[in-house]
């Protein structure tokens, strides 16, 4: 896991997929964080991309890295919305804060990722799993 923690931060930016029906749908991300043994993301409640985990939560997300290696991560989004997980995501980030932190306003969803999995590539073509 730490692995995989580690390289996603080190990307900063980090790329999702979902699905909309049947059309697939890619937005970039930068937050994740290590809370209670699992690695957490964060979208904004407000969002389509929001909607489209809630109607199936299965997700892909991709980073590469300056050297040209890259990982894939896929599984089950699992939404974390819980107080306290926000004030984790807080500490992490904080300027979540300035944009999730008014109960009036946007809230932010909060997830991990069930039954994920992690590869790692090369351009050479070579691949290597990692536990999580």
């Amino acid at each position: 896991m730490n692995e995989v923690l580690e390289f996603l931060k080190a990307s900063k930016v980090f790329f999702m997929a979902t699905a909309s029906g049947d059309e697939p749908k890619v937005r970039p991300l930068g937050f994740v964080m290590e809370y209670e043994g699992q690695i957490y993301f964060g979208v904004g409640r407000q969002k389509d991309v929001y909607k489209q985990m809630k109607a199936n939560p299965k997700v892909e997300i991709t980073a590469v890295s300056q050297d040209a290696k890259w990982v894939r991560l896929h599984g089950s989004a699992v939404f974390d919305e819980r107080p306290e997980v926000f004030e984790a995501a807080v500490l992490a980030l904080p300027v979540l804060k300035d944009m999730y932190g008014d109960p009036a306003g946007p809230r932010l969803g909060a997830f991990y990722l069930e039954g994920a999995e992690a590869v790692f590539y090369d351009m050479q073509g070579n691949a290597r799993q990692v536990a999580l």
